[in-house]
This record gives structure tokens, sequence and C-alpha cells, in this order.
């Protein structure tokens, strides 16, 4: 499995968001160093002693855990690296700029080779953390492909960006740096695509189309990578192949599409073709069911990933829709594994998952364990 350095020497539990912090922090220290032993003094030994919180592994015991929290991004500066000099001269210059948060309001997410791409709404642009490279870039901002309201995202696997625009009705292509490829789809097509998923050779382009409330355009409509229509499913409904508040869709390793069905509290999934294979989840509070579907991941494996905004957690099912374990848990503490108001889930070749919390402006990393790490963490798990 591929490792990303950056996100390694970032990894819990010191939490740490930024680097100047943390030398301000030390200065402090060094300056108070004598007020500061003479109130440890006074601190009783379990305060000294108290244990940082442990790493979030799932799932949770006994079974053997599968996922762990690696690490979470708000910044460009939970990437970036700066030498002595730098770190000198941003403080003493006062320069946050690279602690900055990265987006205002992250919606949509996409990864793959490193690359982290994330829809801000807010913004209306595309916020991208290249972390092999440990670089932080924006798009999306300048015409002729300046975004209104970037909704979804996909890639294919030459790292053209897919984004679904929902006000200008269309989608937009950009290569991986995120200069302007190609348009697919118009107003005279789509009323208001809200998500878009690629086939991995880039010739198949299905796009989540949803119009108003109470429109019957409620469908997916598939693209040849020439940007032609070839044909579209769905109809305002509860039905196989109908839809109620579609939001996104992926596509899995098979080639199959899954189409996030918000609004009927379900995934449907149907072939390359849009014929209908079979649908998963249902309203309820019960594991598999769902309160406010808001994300879909297919992973290698075939796995797919839904995230909740009722419950604020990720439900995991297998090739066959079947229920394996959630992800995280409500909370209003930004804790790694906590999370308030879910958004976009995605995968990439790793088997890393990246989780979007708009409530606490941040992208959580999450990341498979080997069998010898899970075994290592908890041995007297059952398998």
């Amino acid at each position: 499995m591929g490792m990303l350095p950056a996100f390694s020497r970032r990894m819990h539990p010191s939490f740490s968001r930024n680097r100047r912090r943390a030398s301000i922090a030390a200065a402090c220290v060094l300056l108070l160093g004598q007020a500061m032993v003479s109130s440890c003094s006074s601190l009783s030994e379990k305060d000294i002693a108290a244990p940082p919180p442990p790493i979030p592994v799932w799932p949770s015991e006994p079974d053997l855990p599968r996922y762990i929290y690696e690490t979470a991004l708000r910044s460009p500066a939970d990437i970036l690296t700066a030498d002595d000099a730098e770190r000198m001269r941003r403080n003493l210059t006062g320069d946050d700029s690279a602690e900055r948060p990265a987006f205002e309001k992250p919606a949509a997410i996409v990864a793959g080779k490193g690359r982290i791409y994330v829809a801000d709404i807010a913004q209306r642009r595309i916020a991208v953390f290249d972390v092999p490279r440990r670089r932080f870039f924006r798009f999306g901002f300048r015409s002729p492909a300046a975004l209104g309201l970037p909704a979804g995202l996909a890639l294919d696997d030459e790292m053209n960006v897919y984004v679904a625009d929902a006000q200008h009705r269309r989608v937009f292509v950009f290569d991986p740096l995120g200069l302007p490829v190609r348009t697919i789809g118009n107003g005279n097509d789509l009323a208001r695509p809200t998500g878009v998923a690629v086939s991995r050779d880039g010739k198949r382009i299905y796009v989540v189309d949803r119009a108003q409330n109470e429109s019957d355009n409620h469908r997916v409509v598939a693209y040849d990578e020439s940007g032609n229509r070839l044909w579209s499913i769905g109809s305002r409904g509860s039905d196989a192949a109908q839809f109620n508040i579609p939001l996104q869709a992926a596509v899995g390793p098979d080639g199959a599409l899954h189409v996030l069905d918000s609004g009927n509290f379900r995934v449907q999934t149907f072939d390359a073709d849009g014929r209908f294979l079979r649908s998963t989840g249902k309203l309820g509070s019960a594991s598999g069911a769902f309160a406010r579907p808001r994300g879909i991941a297919v992973d290698r494996d075939g796995k797919l990933f839904v995230s909740d905004a009722g419950f604020n957690n990720l439900q995991v099912f297998d090739a066959e829709g079947r229920m394996l374990m959630s992800i995280g848990r409500a909370g209003l503490q930004d804790r790694p594994g906590q999370y308030a108001l879910l958004a976009g889930v995605a995968t990439d070749e790793t088997g890393r998952i990246y989780i979007v919390d708009q409530y606490f402006n941040k992208v959580e990393v999450i990341r498979p364990l080997s069998r010898d790490e899970a075994l290592a963490l908890r041995p007297d798990a059952e398998q």
C-alpha cells in the first residue's frame, strides 16, 4: 500500500494544526520558564500524567480493526514544508497565509495519486492538496471556466478533474493542474447537475441531474468522452430506476454505476449501460439505513461508502450491498472521528478514505490497516 509521507508526520495524537503556533508556543515557554515551573508545582499528578486520547480505529471491539484515523486537512500548512529561514520570516512578518482555512464550505471531494480535490461551494473554486509535492493551489475561478456552483467531482485515470456545476448547468473538465480542457452538457441537456461519475478510461461520463423538487427531471444522463449524449435513466418516483433528489454517483472497479438517491434513502446500482441491478439502504435508524445521505464513494475492492449528515457517520457496504461497519460518530467537539455535518466522501488507489465535515471545516483522512498492524493493535480481536 502506498504511503503519503506528509500525512504520517502529522498523525494524531499531536493534532498540530500549524507550525507557526508551535514556534510561538516554544518561544513563550523559554520566556516564561520559571513561571511555568512554579505553576506546574501546583498541578496534580493526575493532571500531569493524563494520557492523550487514543487514535480512533474501526470497527470497534471485539472485531479486528480495519481502518485508523491518520490526519485532518484544514489549511495549506497541513501539507506544506518550510525551511528555518522561511519559518522565521513568517513569524517575524506575521504572514499566516499558509495557515488560513483552505475552504469556507467544503462539499464534494475526490482523490488520487496523492492529490485531494475539494469543491468549495462558498468560494466557487476547487482547493487542491498535492501531498507528494507538498503544494496547495486552487482553480476554477478564471474565465472561460469560472465555476458558479461546483456541486460534484470525479476523476479519470489520467487525473482529469470533472466538475458538475449546478449553476452553469454543465460539467467542466480540467487537467490535473486545473487548466480547462472542455465542457460536457449544457442548459439544453441538464437542469441542475449535482453530481458526476466517470469510468476509469474516461469514455463514459454520468451526470446526476436534479431539477427543482416539483420537476420530474430527477435522473442520470450519460455522455461519451466527446460530450455526445448517449442516454438517460430515471424520473421522479420511488420505483426501481426512479429517483427522488439524486445527489451524487460513483463508478466501481467493475464499471457498475452507483447513484445516491437521497430522497428515497437508498443507493441504486446500475450496469454501465444503465440497466438496474439492485438497491441498497432504506429510511431508518438501524445499521444499513439512512437518515440524510450526502456523499458516496466506491473503493478499489468494490466496497461502497455512504456519508450520512443525520447520523454523522460513514456506513460501509460490501460489493453486494451488505452492511459491514460504520466509521465515525456524531459529536460537537472537533476530535478525530467525530463529525457534526458530513458532506462528501472519496477513496483513492491506496484504500484511504477522505471525509468532508462542513461544520468543522475539515477533511479527515482514514487509512486501511494491514493485518499485522490490526493484530498489533488488537491481538485478541475476533477475526
